[in-house]
């Protein structure tokens, strides 16, 4: 049996995963410098994109949303920063940050200023999303630089590709979404939403930064030896102010992700729990700065043994330095606040499902009316028509009869109609079938007196 022949192996998976045989470094730097300039056509559509933003991010449309992701430039200062770190350009790092700072500033204030005069002031789900950074922000915006700067430094068309990283790093929504909390007074808004910006925005630096190195584009030719010593510790100082802070981002990221995702799993658990069967949570919260989780219980009170389980259950969940508060009637941490609260809650929930039952009841009687208002003027209308085709029947009764049928013991009930007639006439053949069809139903009993 012939051994596999690992070196060919080995030759043909470089050759698959190999991106540097069509690589233009000379195009690419070039492309990335230009398109991190900011005047004359980008400053109109970087105004145009924050706006289409805003709006989507206003009316919770996501397309209009994708639509300004498409058209912002952003991006093109952002990787002229990583860019200028690989290969030493202190030139192009200063005119990056610049650009980069002057285009922040004006979409935090026509962003701001959109915000602040638009009569729609509600948070969309579209808008919330941005105010919250996770780690698969962090992962999203360091896939999407990889896949940016690799998609640039292609000698073929790119267009599509950088298109899609501008979709997935999503630059102008976070940013609008801090002027939102700026021309609304919420900083809380400002804050988180100007984080998940700052965070994309680095971590596409750094995948740009990373890929250039690993491309080994050349670095900036100095004629001076020490300006080319000066201009690599100036970098260097700045990478580091800019890395430290970020990585310590990051990491908080990274724990409070998975602090959410232990809370969640460990609330879950308990609702699904069987020692916990005789009490239910009616409200849970968790607050990652303050390592705390709190659950409200209804039902019978707490045993000591379901107290123990809801702290050992933290410690299976790798919740270990986090506090846990009861809230339960009967207990010592019972809030009387709370709970008033929470029965109002349930109290507001009633009126509501009552107020739309009532509605639900009033417009049924109202159809209920207009039918036997239609089956009254049913009535008088074949009054009217018996007289003038049958002028010897004095009067008519209409009912309903039921039948019992003592064979299988069961009631049927059967339209009937009962004329009456002068000199004792009878209805014939034709006047019965009349009748059937003019009331549009072959189950009519017709009697006559």
């Amino acid at each position: 049996m012939a051994k596999p022949n690992f070196s060919k192996i080995t030759e043909s998976l470089q050759h698959l995963i190999n991106i540097k045989h069509d690589c233009d470094a000379e195009a690419t730097i070039n492309n990335i410098s230009e398109s991190s300039e900011f005047k004359g056509l980008n400053v109109w559509i970087l105004v145009f994109a924050i706006f289409l933003a805003s709006i989507g991010l206003n009316v919770n449309s996501t397309a209009v949303i994708i639509g300004a992701m498409l058209v912002s430039p952003l991006m093109g200062p952002i990787m002229g920063i990583g860019l200028a770190i690989g290969i030493s350009d202190l030139k192009l790092l200063k005119k990056s940050l610049k650009n980069l700072l002057v285009m922040t500033l004006i979409s935090l204030l026509v962003s701001s200023l959109y915000f602040f005069v638009t009569p729609l002031s509600d948070a969309q789900s579209e808008l919330l999303a941005r105010t919250r950074p996770t780690i698969f922000d962090v992962l999203i915006a360091s896939f999407g630089g990889f896949a940016g700067i690799v998609a640039s430094s292609r000698k073929q068309e790119k267009t599509t590709v950088v298109s899609g990283v501008a979709i997935a790093t999503a630059l102008m929504p976070p940013l609008c979404t801090a002027g939102y909390g700026l021309g609304t007074g919420q900083i809380n808004y400002f804050l988180g939403a100007f984080y998940l910006f700052f965070i994309n925005s680095f971590f596409i630096a750094l995948a740009t930064f990373l890929i250039i190195k690993y491309l080994e584009f050349p670095e900036k030719e100095y004629i001076d030896e020490n300006r080319r010593k000066k201009v690599r510790r100036t970098i260097t100082v700045f990478s580091l102010i800019v890395i430290i802070p970020s990585v310590f981002m990051a990491l908080n990221v990274i724990k409070e992700t998975a602090f959410n995702s232990a809370s969640i799993k460990y609330i879950s658990d308990l609702e699904q729990s069987e020692r916990l069967s005789d009490v239910q949570i009616i409200k849970s919260s968790r607050n990652y700065e303050n390592k705390k989780i709190e659950l409200a219980f209804v039902g019978k009170t707490l045993t000591d043994e379901q107290k123990q389980y809801l702290q050992q259950h933290l410690i299976e969940c790798g919740l270990d330095d986090v506090s846990l508060n009861i809230k339960q009637s009967g207990t010592e941490s019972f809030d009387l606040n709370h709970q008033s609260e929470l029965i109002q809650n349930l109290l507001d929930k009633k009126d509501l499902e009552l107020t739309r039952s009532d509605s639900i009841i009033n417009t049924l009687q109202k159809e209920i009316t207009m039918l036997q208002d239609n089956n009254k003027i049913n009535m008088s209308q074949l009054a009217t028509e018996i007289q003038a085709l049958y002028p010897d029947i004095q009067k008519f009764e209409f009912g309903e009869t039921e039948q019992y049928n003592l064979q299988n013991n069961s009631t049927q009930k059967y339209p009937t109609i009962t004329l009456h007639w002068n000199n004792g006439k009878q209805s014939d053949a034709k006047f019965n079938k009349w009748l059937k069809a003019r009331l549009n139903d072959t189950t009519l009993i017709i009697k006559n007196e």
